[in-house]
């Protein structure tokens, strides 16, 4: 394990944090965190009767639309992209090239569902009567803020918040090239589209991006980002206010959740804070390891930890963490037939075995000098119905086949697509065989491979 952390803290940038516990294994077989399977930032999450809603910006630096992902237990994520917004449809002359970025989903007062989302660094609005959608456009085919508001800061990352009362406020706002963050807000009339009033710039101290508002008892408390989400020192910080509009004092044990070399936690920020029953806990996107790229390229994945607030508007240090327990969520994921792997993998850390650990921070990355071919062996032959596949990047079209054979050398062709996308991407196989050989695209990354 020494070397996972050596290696951890080279690919994050050279970290000279050093460990000040044992680092628990973030490559440990069931681990819960990556709670979702792939590479996604700025997360949103609501609940809608029995179903939870994660609506995330698609890495690297998104996509021509969201990634949205639904759950009815917590644990188990299916993925699809919301009709709207997407990158077309949400433009205006005064756009830039910027793709769809951190999504705020909240439930108003008047019983609708509202999104808030940066595309183009501007800030749009859609309605729907339900997270599932459909969503349309709230503001008449033009930004809710325009990048004209003030050019000075980056006008993205807004987020909704609706106070006990039912009254609507709009928080956001960034720095240019990763300096100078500034936060605004504004009251938000029953529409949740026209501002009831002026703009204010209530800016905390070190503030950068990624505002997050709660309700403590009678205090109002701004958690946001602060420092560089391509490096190693992107960390959340909050401030106490008596109001909305603050004025802010940043909170005492601020920042509260921060790089974590030990840990294998690098870069966490850009979250949100809900609560399960009664615990609360933090949802956030961090580095995804082992996988980093070089250079301002960034790959993050989605992690939940639990929080405690406290009614004096205080907020405890996170220790953040691969995956424990969530009140409300199913204790694991559902699982399939166990299975050994063999195959070749780019290297150590991205073996066929990762393929079934049930760990979305390991996947196979197959060798580049071979078929790009995982096989697996089910210790005997049995029937099997079908296999759910979680690729690392689930927008991208796969040209996947599936193989069985009883004695490992002579194979029939069960099941195959040739752009397949989503996740999972089941293709099913009804057969009865020992060993299943998979096929993919040898750029292909292979989070978990289920077989049922």
């Amino acid at each position: 394990m020494r070397a996972l952390a050596a290696l951890a803290a080279v690919v994050a940038g050279g970290l000279s944090l050093a460990a000040a516990a044992p680092e628990p294994r973030f490559d440990a077989a069931h681990a819960g965190n990556p709670l979702l399977p792939g590479y996604f930032a700025d997360p949103s999450i609501v609940r809608d009767g029995n179903r939870w809603y994660i609506f995330a910006t698609i890495d690297p630096w998104g996509g021509d639309a969201l990634g949205l992902w639904t759950s009815d237990n917590g644990r188990d994520w299916r993925f699809s992209t919301p009709n709207w917004p997407t990158r077309a449809a949400a433009t205006s002359p005064t756009s830039s090239d910027a793709k769809v970025w951190a999504p705020s989903v909240v439930k108003a007062a008047n019983g609708r569902w509202y999104m808030y989302v940066s595309v183009g660094s501007e800030v749009w609005v859609g309605s729907a009567t339900s997270p599932a959608g459909p969503w349309a456009d709230a503001n008449g085919g033009k930004p809710l803020i325009g990048r004209d508001f003030d050019r000075r800061y980056h006008m993205i990352d807004a987020e909704a918040f609706v106070d006990t009362d039912g009254q609507a406020y709009l928080y956001w706002g960034s720095g240019l090239n990763w300096v100078n963050g500034h936060c605004f807000v504004v009251k938000l009339k029953p529409d949740m589209v026209r501002f009831d009033g002026p703009v204010r710039d209530v800016t905390p101290p070190n503030y950068f991006e990624g505002p997050f508002m709660m309700r403590q008892g009678k205090h109002y408390v701004l958690s946001y980002s602060d420092g560089k989400t391509t490096e190693d020192t992107y960390k959340v910080r909050y401030a106490i206010g008596d109001t909305p509009f603050g004025p802010f004092r940043e909170g005492p044990g601020s920042p509260i959740l921060s790089t974590d070399a030990a840990r294998n936690v690098i870069s966490p920020g850009h979250h949100a804070i809900f609560r399960s029953g009664r615990q609360a806990y933090i949802l956030y996107h961090r580095h995804g390891l082992p996988f980093l790229p070089s250079g301002d390229a960034v790959l993050r994945q989605v992690a939940i930890d639990p929080i405690r607030l406290n009614d004096d508007g205080t907020i405890a240090r996170v220790v953040p963490g691969h995956g424990g327990p969530v009140r409300g969520f199913a204790a694991r994921r559902a699982q399939g037939l166990p299975w050994r792997a063999s195959g070749q993998g780019r290297d150590a850390l991205h073996g066929p075995e990762r393929a079934g650990d049930d760990n979305y921070a390991t996947g196979w990355i197959p060798a580049s000098a071979v078929p790009p071919r995982i096989v697996a062996d089910l210790g005997t032959a049995k029937p099997v119905r079908e296999s759910g596949l979680r690729m690392g990047f689930p927008v991208q079209s796969h040209a996947l086949t599936i193989e069985g054979s009883a004695d490992g050398k002579r194979w029939t062709r069960l099941a195959g697509e040739s752009a397949a996308s989503g996740s999972p991407i089941v293709l099913r196989h009804a057969v009865r065989t020992r060993y299943l050989r998979l096929t993919v695209p040898q750029d292909a990354t292979l989070l978990e491979w289920t077989i049922r």
